[in-house]
């Protein structure tokens, strides 16, 4: 059984024993493979800015890596509510570096997940004047600084 395979069987077992009824749809995004939830409801799976989706996720891929060393890294999805919430950073990532440019002052963002911080300075690679930091620390949420790069 391919790791991709075994990871969406999970996911149902998993949904199953918490009482949901959905379909799992494997698909391949440009980062890799996603299982997309389908269900009435995804509010209930997605919980608050995706947090259960994260919890889901982690449970998920820690659960295939003890049976597949080289399994790749499966995002978990529902009704596309990480796709929407990344395309909606990377349009706050423009508006911010546009911002951070006109005012020449450093932005400050909202605490974001390691995931969304690495697309934060993903997004911020299309705009060479500003760089992006975040603090040292073992904290899962940080604050990403956009700033005007130094010469």
């Amino acid at each position: 059984m391919k790791a991709e395979d075994a990871a969406k069987k999970v996911l149902d077992t998993m949904l199953g024993h918490l009482g949901f009824t959905a379909t799992i749809e494997l698909e391949q995004e440009e980062e890799g493979p996603c299982l997309q939830i389908n269900m009435a409801q995804p509010e209930s799976i997605i919980g608050d800015d995706g947090d259960r989706l994260d919890d889901l996720q982690y449970l998920v891929n820690r659960l295939l890596r003890k049976h597949y060393e080289d399994a790749p890294r499966i995002k978990v999805d529902c009704a596309h509510f990480r796709r929407i919430q990344e395309e909606k950073l990377k349009a706050e990532i423009s508006s911010l570096a546009e911002r951070v440019k006109a005012n020449n002052k450093p932005f400050q963002m909202r605490p974001l997940n390691a995931y969304y911080r690495r697309l934060v300075y993903q997004a911020v690679l299309a705009h060479p004047e500003i760089e992006a930091h975040s603090p040292d620390g073992t904290s899962r949420l940080k604050r990403i600084t956009l700033s005007l790069k130094s010469n």
